[in-house]
């Protein structure tokens, strides 16, 4: 199982964010956190990267549909989204695979949960273009 899901955008790192950002709200996704990794790791270790963001975006219904299932999956929660500079050129997204959630935990239950979360994570990929 690929845990990741990609899409390619053929913009600034700095449109792309705010276009995933909107994509995200428009299927009913927040964003609880936001890590700049790029200068998280200039500041503590002196590394140069390409940009590197990690918003933690949460879609509440799901959520606690998921913590219903199972208390614990609190620790795949919640749905890391990556927004990275391409050394090629445009920016990189990335979402975590929603069916992780089922393989790890085994939960069958948590399947219908999966299954929405992917439809919405993939159309706000899809909808960047």
């Amino acid at each position: 199982m690929d845990y990741g899901r990609t899409a390619e955008v053929d913009a600034p790192f700095d449109e792309t964010v705010r276009r995933v950002r909107d994509a995200l709200a428009a299927q009913g996704f927040g964003v609880l956190t936001e890590i700049d990794v790029r200068d998280t790791l200039k500041e503590k270790i002196g590394a140069d990267m390409e940009p590197y963001l990690i918003l933690g975006a949460c879609n509440p219904p799901l959520a606690h549909r998921a913590l219903e299932a199972d208390r614990a999956i609190g620790l795949l929660l919640p749905c890391n989204v990556v927004v990275r500079g391409n050394p090629d050129g445009g920016t990189v997204v990335q979402a975590l695979n929603p069916d992780v959630m089922v393989e790890l935990t085994g939960r069958p239950e948590l399947r219908p949960v999966a299954d929405e979360a992917r439809r919405r994570l993939d159309a706000a990929l899809d909808s960047l273009g």
